[in-house]
Parts: structure tokens; sequence; C-alpha cells
């Protein structure tokens, strides 16, 4: 179980994820032949769609659910080992 706070943001995001994650398999275009520009199949153009919304989901995340309390952690490992460094 993890010690860090839960928070709606990372709630959010995790319920994004899992749709996308649904949403992943498009079994519904599987038979289509349908051209999106008049070369590019539904299929694929759904898959760049898919993968730009990916993208936005995982910016989201950073802003919304990124766990500042490991970095605060992380930051005054890194000021203890340069502290060491130099006296040594």
């Amino acid at each position: 179980m993890s010690s860090f706070p839960r928070s709606p943001g990372r709630t959010f995001v995790w319920l994004l994820a899992l749709a996308l994650f649904v949403l992943h398999q498009d079994f519904w275009l599987w038979g289509s032949k349908t051209l999106v520009l008049g070369f590019l199949p539904i299929g694929l153009f759904y898959h760049a769609i898919f993968s730009l919304t990916a993208g936005l989901l995982w910016a989201l995340a950073v802003k919304l659910a990124w766990p500042a309390e490991i970095e605060a952690w992380a930051d005054g490992v890194e000021s203890d080992k340069a502290t060491e460094g130099g006296q040594g």
C-alpha cells in the first residue's frame, strides 16, 4: 500500500487510462475499407488519433498526478550526497 496521499486528479487520470485501454481494442474498425483523406485507412487514422490522445493523457498525468512528494524526497537525497562528496 502506498504511503502517498491520493488525489482526485490521480483517480481521474487512472479512469482515463482505463478508458483508453478499452478503446485501444478497436474491433469495430477491423473490417472497414473506409479511407480518410482518400488514402489513409480508418484503422490507421484511429490509431494516430489514439496515440495523440495517449500523449495528452500523459501530459495530464504529469500535471495532475505527478507525485511531488517523491521529488521532494529525491531532492533531499541529492543534497545529502552532494554534501558528503564535498566533505571527503
